[in-house]
């Protein structure tokens, strides 16, 4: 395998991980802390991850737990939370913020399946970026000489062969989260 080969498939593991991010925040009805690691809250003037200020646990299937370490945040991490998309109202009783989980309505689901879709097509754009600014340094060594046209033709073979791969099992991760949304 090339080294332009190689390192495309470096960047589109990246990706990889970073739809699996994606999918992750997506709220299949059960609680799940990851929906949380998208939100930000400002914390001494600066915008601060949620799982920085604050311990989060999930007592229950439905519900999530989240304890400031500062009680002063209270009030912060609840704006936090009704600013962001998760579409869950917090119970704040002055100690710890509560998360309730309703359980899906289907039209909430086709929402969310959406939402998937929607990340999984990102995802596949991003392969698909890398693709090309690789396709661009094989060209761009092929003029310089650097490497013989059969050598290129090989190379942009191979590459799409990752990349097909790639767009795959975004695919598969996609639809394995629409399955799992659906069933809940």
């Amino acid at each position: 395998m090339s080294e332009f080969v190689k390192e495309a498939e470096q960047k589109m593991l990246k990706t990889i991980e970073a739809v699996k991010s994606d999918f992750a925040s997506v709220r299949a009805g059960r609680a799940n802390a990851s929906v949380l690691d998208r939100i930000q809250v400002e914390y001494y003037g600066a915008p601060t991850p949620l799982n920085q200020v604050a311990s989060i646990s999930s007592p229950d299937p439905r519900q999530l737990v989240i304890q400031p370490w500062d009680s002063s945040l209270l009030r912060e991490i609840e704006k936090s939370i009704l600013t962001s998309e998760l579409g869950i109202n917090p119970q704040n009783d002055g100690k710890v913020i509560r998360l309730t989980f309703p359980q899906l309505t289907e039209e909430r689901r086709k929402d969310l399946t959406k939402q998937v879709h929607k990340y999984g097509e990102n995802g596949k754009i991003a392969v698909r970026n890398v693709r090309r600014d690789t396709m661009d340094k094989i060209k761009s060594a092929k003029k310089k000489s650097e490497i013989t046209e059969d050598d290129a033709k090989d190379f942009e073979k191979e590459l799409q062969d990752v990349t097909d791969k790639f767009t795959k099992k975004i695919d598969a991760l996609a639809e394995e989260k629409v399955q799992e949304l659906m069933s809940v």
